[in-house]
Protein backbone atom coordinates (compact mmCIF):
# COMPACT_ATOMS: atom_id res chain seq x y z
CA UNK A 1 0.00 0.00 0.00
CA UNK A 2 1.00 3.36 -1.12
CA UNK A 3 1.15 6.68 1.41
CA UNK A 4 0.40 10.01 -0.33
CA UNK A 5 2.20 12.99 0.24
CA UNK A 6 1.16 16.53 -0.35
CA UNK A 7 4.01 19.22 -0.58
CA UNK A 8 3.69 22.66 -0.74
CA UNK A 9 4.69 26.36 -0.82
CA UNK A 10 1.83 28.28 1.16
CA UNK A 11 1.84 31.84 2.28
CA UNK A 12 0.72 32.71 5.96
CA UNK A 13 -3.13 33.06 4.51
CA UNK A 14 -2.98 29.53 2.76
CA UNK A 15 -2.68 30.74 -0.73
CA UNK A 16 -0.52 28.47 -2.90
CA UNK A 17 -0.60 29.76 -6.21
CA UNK A 18 2.41 30.44 -8.58
CA UNK A 19 5.04 29.92 -6.29
CA UNK A 20 8.05 30.26 -8.22
CA UNK A 21 6.96 32.94 -10.96
CA UNK A 22 4.58 35.46 -12.41
CA UNK A 23 4.22 33.93 -16.00
CA UNK A 24 3.62 30.20 -13.66
CA UNK A 25 -0.05 30.92 -13.33
CA UNK A 26 -1.58 34.91 -13.36
CA UNK A 27 -5.09 32.90 -13.52
CA UNK A 28 -7.98 35.57 -11.98
CA UNK A 29 -5.91 38.10 -12.46
CA UNK A 30 -2.77 37.14 -9.42
CA UNK A 31 -0.15 39.52 -9.74
CA UNK A 32 2.41 38.40 -7.07
CA UNK A 33 3.72 34.74 -8.82
CA UNK A 34 7.35 34.57 -7.72
CA UNK A 35 6.58 35.16 -4.55
CA UNK A 36 9.10 32.25 -2.93
CA UNK A 37 12.22 32.92 -4.65
CA UNK A 38 13.55 35.84 -2.11
CA UNK A 39 12.79 33.65 0.74
CA UNK A 40 15.63 30.77 -0.64
CA UNK A 41 18.07 29.68 1.54
CA UNK A 42 20.24 26.81 2.28
CA UNK A 43 18.40 25.01 5.40
CA UNK A 44 14.94 24.85 2.45
CA UNK A 45 17.05 23.63 -0.01
CA UNK A 46 17.79 21.06 2.42
CA UNK A 47 13.86 20.00 3.34
CA UNK A 48 12.91 19.95 -0.42
CA UNK A 49 15.88 17.35 -0.75
CA UNK A 50 14.74 15.47 1.84
CA UNK A 51 10.98 15.29 0.51
CA UNK A 52 12.90 13.43 -2.97
CA UNK A 53 15.46 11.20 -0.85
CA UNK A 54 13.00 8.46 -1.26
CA UNK A 55 12.03 6.73 -4.70
CA UNK A 56 7.99 8.49 -5.54
CA UNK A 57 5.66 8.90 -8.06
CA UNK A 58 4.42 12.16 -8.91
CA UNK A 59 0.83 13.02 -8.97
CA UNK A 60 -0.12 16.14 -10.51
CA UNK A 61 -3.25 18.11 -11.67
CA UNK A 62 -3.27 18.96 -15.06
CA UNK A 63 -2.22 22.91 -15.18
CA UNK A 64 0.80 21.85 -12.47
CA UNK A 65 2.04 18.81 -15.14
CA UNK A 66 1.82 21.36 -18.19
CA UNK A 67 3.74 23.77 -15.76
CA UNK A 68 6.75 21.16 -15.03
CA UNK A 69 6.42 19.56 -18.48
CA UNK A 70 7.42 22.80 -20.48
CA UNK A 71 10.60 22.84 -17.90
CA UNK A 72 12.14 19.98 -16.19
CA UNK A 73 12.63 18.12 -19.41
CA UNK A 74 14.49 20.98 -20.38
CA UNK A 75 16.81 21.69 -17.65
CA UNK A 76 19.18 19.27 -18.22
CA UNK A 77 21.16 15.90 -17.06
CA UNK A 78 23.06 17.70 -14.65
CA UNK A 79 19.94 19.26 -12.72
CA UNK A 80 19.55 16.73 -9.38
CA UNK A 81 15.79 17.40 -9.39
CA UNK A 82 15.35 17.44 -13.43
CA UNK A 83 17.08 13.84 -13.20
CA UNK A 84 14.35 12.24 -10.84
CA UNK A 85 11.77 14.01 -12.14
CA UNK A 86 12.30 13.23 -15.66
CA UNK A 87 12.77 9.78 -14.40
CA UNK A 88 9.51 9.83 -12.20
CA UNK A 89 5.90 8.10 -13.20
CA UNK A 90 3.89 10.92 -13.44
CA UNK A 91 0.32 10.41 -12.48
CA UNK A 92 -2.21 13.29 -13.82
CA UNK A 93 -5.85 13.65 -13.09
CA UNK A 94 -7.14 15.26 -16.44
CA UNK A 95 -10.39 15.69 -18.23
CA UNK A 96 -8.57 16.09 -21.72
CA UNK A 97 -8.07 13.98 -24.01
CA UNK A 98 -4.86 15.81 -25.22
CA UNK A 99 -1.65 13.37 -24.84
CA UNK A 100 0.60 13.66 -22.63
CA UNK A 101 4.14 14.33 -24.08
CA UNK A 102 6.78 14.00 -20.91
CA UNK A 103 8.18 10.66 -20.50
CA UNK A 104 6.89 8.00 -17.82
CA UNK A 105 3.12 10.51 -17.88
CA UNK A 106 -0.16 8.01 -16.98
CA UNK A 107 -3.17 9.78 -17.60
CA UNK A 108 -5.79 9.57 -14.69
CA UNK A 109 -9.34 9.97 -16.66
CA UNK A 110 -13.06 9.92 -15.37
CA UNK A 111 -13.47 9.56 -11.36
CA UNK A 112 -9.62 11.27 -9.92
CA UNK A 113 -10.68 10.36 -6.02
CA UNK A 114 -11.76 6.62 -7.09
CA UNK A 115 -8.43 6.20 -9.31
CA UNK A 116 -5.88 8.10 -6.81
CA UNK A 117 -7.79 5.48 -4.09
CA UNK A 118 -7.01 2.58 -6.14
CA UNK A 119 -3.56 3.63 -6.90
CA UNK A 120 -2.84 3.81 -3.52
CA UNK A 121 -3.84 0.35 -2.76
CA UNK A 122 -1.04 -0.92 -5.31
CA UNK A 123 2.67 -1.97 -4.68
CA UNK A 124 4.86 0.69 -5.42
CA UNK A 125 6.57 4.26 -4.82
CA UNK A 126 4.89 6.89 -2.77
CA UNK A 127 2.70 9.31 -3.97
CA UNK A 128 3.74 12.94 -4.07
CA UNK A 129 1.38 16.12 -4.93
CA UNK A 130 3.57 19.16 -6.13
CA UNK A 131 1.09 22.17 -6.74
CA UNK A 132 -2.13 21.12 -7.81
CA UNK A 133 -4.52 23.12 -6.19
CA UNK A 134 -7.18 21.95 -7.75
CA UNK A 135 -6.67 18.13 -7.53
CA UNK A 136 -5.61 18.74 -3.77
CA UNK A 137 -9.30 19.61 -3.09
CA UNK A 138 -10.64 16.74 -4.32
CA UNK A 139 -7.76 14.91 -2.51
CA UNK A 140 -9.30 16.80 0.53
CA UNK A 141 -12.64 16.63 0.34
CA UNK A 142 -12.17 12.45 0.33
CA UNK A 143 -9.61 12.58 3.22
CA UNK A 144 -6.87 10.56 0.57
CA UNK A 145 -3.72 12.57 1.75
CA UNK A 146 -1.45 10.61 4.32
CA UNK A 147 1.03 13.66 5.27
CA UNK A 148 1.85 17.03 4.56
CA UNK A 149 5.04 18.92 3.76
CA UNK A 150 4.57 22.45 4.09
CA UNK A 151 6.88 25.33 3.84
CA UNK A 152 4.83 28.39 5.25
CA UNK A 153 6.03 31.88 4.06
CA UNK A 154 6.15 35.43 6.21
CA UNK A 155 3.85 36.55 3.18
CA UNK A 156 0.17 37.57 3.21
CA UNK A 157 -1.06 37.58 -0.84
CA UNK A 158 -4.92 38.07 -0.18
CA UNK A 159 -6.65 36.60 -3.17
CA UNK A 160 -5.38 33.21 -5.00
CA UNK A 161 -5.83 29.72 -5.04
CA UNK A 162 -5.46 28.05 -1.72
CA UNK A 163 -4.14 24.88 0.05
CA UNK A 164 -7.18 24.23 1.67
CA UNK A 165 -10.88 25.11 0.73
CA UNK A 166 -14.52 24.72 1.97
CA UNK A 167 -14.81 21.02 1.22
CA UNK A 168 -11.60 19.41 2.97
CA UNK A 169 -12.54 16.60 5.21
CA UNK A 170 -12.38 17.60 8.80
CA UNK A 171 -9.24 15.40 10.26
CA UNK A 172 -6.33 15.71 13.11
CA UNK A 173 -3.01 16.08 12.38
CA UNK A 174 0.21 15.20 14.59
CA UNK A 175 3.30 17.44 13.88
CA UNK A 176 6.18 15.27 13.26
CA UNK A 177 9.16 17.48 12.37
CA UNK A 178 9.20 21.03 12.42
CA UNK A 179 11.51 23.88 11.40
CA UNK A 180 12.88 27.34 10.59
CA UNK A 181 14.67 28.77 7.80
CA UNK A 182 16.79 31.69 8.33
CA UNK A 183 14.53 33.80 6.16
CA UNK A 184 11.66 33.29 8.43
CA UNK A 185 9.86 30.15 6.65
CA UNK A 186 8.58 27.76 8.85
CA UNK A 187 8.64 23.71 7.11
CA UNK A 188 6.91 21.23 8.72
CA UNK A 189 5.83 17.75 8.57
CA UNK A 190 1.98 16.49 9.43
CA UNK A 191 0.77 13.16 9.43
CA UNK A 192 -2.63 11.94 10.15
CA UNK A 193 -3.88 11.34 13.90
CA UNK A 194 -7.44 10.36 13.37
CA UNK A 195 -10.31 12.39 13.72
CA UNK A 196 -11.29 15.77 15.11
CA UNK A 197 -11.96 15.65 19.44
CA UNK A 198 -13.97 18.82 20.51
CA UNK A 199 -13.78 19.95 23.65
CA UNK A 200 -14.90 22.56 25.60
CA UNK A 201 -13.57 25.32 28.15
CA UNK A 202 -17.91 26.81 28.69
CA UNK A 203 -18.74 26.79 32.03
CA UNK A 204 -20.50 23.28 33.57
CA UNK A 205 -23.78 25.76 34.59
CA UNK A 206 -23.18 28.99 32.18
CA UNK A 207 -24.85 32.61 32.89
CA UNK A 208 -28.16 33.65 31.59
CA UNK A 209 -26.08 36.20 29.61
CA UNK A 210 -24.40 33.32 28.17
CA UNK A 211 -27.84 31.31 27.72
CA UNK A 212 -29.03 34.28 26.20
CA UNK A 213 -26.42 35.04 23.62
CA UNK A 214 -26.47 31.27 22.70
CA UNK A 215 -30.45 31.46 21.34
CA UNK A 216 -29.54 34.67 19.97
CA UNK A 217 -26.55 32.51 17.83
CA UNK A 218 -29.23 30.26 16.99
CA UNK A 219 -31.56 32.80 15.25
CA UNK A 220 -28.78 34.64 13.39
CA UNK A 221 -27.94 31.70 12.19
Amino acid sequence: MRKLVTAAFVSLDGVMQAPGAPEEDPTGGFKLGGWTVNYWDEPMGDFMDGIFTDPFALLLGRKTYEIFAAHWPFVGQDDPIGKVFNAATKYVATTSQEPLTWENSVPLRGDAAAEIARLKQEDGPDLLTQGSSGLLQTLLAHDLIDELRLLTFPLILGPGKRLFGTGATPAALKLTASSVSTTGVTMSVYQRAGEVKPGSFAMQDPSQAELARRERMKREG
